[in-house]
Parts: structure tokens; sequence; C-alpha cells
């Protein structure tokens, strides 16, 4: 596809149907990149897809505190990207769309291979801004 800029670099002229996002849906698209841009979260996801788990579980495979990981499936659960399932007083959670959630982390890992892991550098998204600041951003 043959993707050409206007004057003002905002938007773009395909010459086929090779962009699926609308204006519209640029912040969702936005939304749900962030919901994936925190390394915990995306170590719960990753987990997750080798099927569901309760929180015990999760803290003691992952190694994270009980307390991040209950906030950060209460972002997931938000976003609708896991689901849970109650089994008496316990809460088992899963994945809602494993397939699409191994696409987009595959397109990740591709993208990241392509770019040499130049956002590691970034100063805005990069390692050092992380270990820094704390802020969130992704890794493979």
């Amino acid at each position: 596809a043959m993707i050409t800029k206007t004057s003002d670099e905002r938007s773009c002229t395909c010459s086929d149907d090779c962009c699926n996002l609308t204006q519209a849906g640029l912040p969702a698209a936005a939304s749900l990149f962030r919901s994936l841009g925190d390394s915990s979260r995306l170590q719960i996801l990753q987990h997750l897809l080798l099927g569901e788990h309760k929180v015990a579980e999760l803290t003691d495979h992952l190694g994270l505190a009980q307390s991040t990981v209950s906030a950060h499936l209460q972002c997931l659960l938000g976003c609708e990207m896991v689901e849970a399932r109650t089994v008496g007083r316990s809460s088992f959670y899963r994945v809602t769309a494993n397939d699409e959630l191994r696409n987009i982390l595959s397109a990740a890992e591709r993208l990241l291979g392509k770019t040499g892991h130049a956002v590691e550098l970034c100063p805005t998204y990069g390692l050092f801004k992380e270990q820094t600041s704390g802020s969130d951003y992704f890794v493979s």
C-alpha cells in the first residue's frame, strides 16, 4: 500500500483499504494500547494465556505482590480483557480474547525486532524513563 501524507501530516491517503482504524476509532485504540502499557499487566496477560488462574497463583508464579496483581486485574476486568469465574470464595481469571491478544503480542515482538528495540532508548517511554520515574511502557 502506498501512503502519502497530506500537507498537515495528520492524515493519509491509502491506495487500498490498508487502514482499518477510522479517526473515530483511534481514541479507543490508544486506550487499548495504554491498557497493555504496563509490564506487570503484560506479565499477567501472558500468564493467563496459559490458562485461568487465581490471584494467589499469579502472585506465586510471577513474583508480584498480591495488591499489584489485584489492581492490574481490576484494570484488565474494566477493559474487558479478562473475565472472572467465581467458584466458592475463589475467583479464577482468564483472557477473554486469546487469539486476538496472542496476535497483538506477536505483532509487538515483530515490530520490536524490526525497530531494533529502539523504544528502549526513547526518552519518553524507554527503560531509563521507567527506572527513574516509574512510568509505564510496553516491554516484550
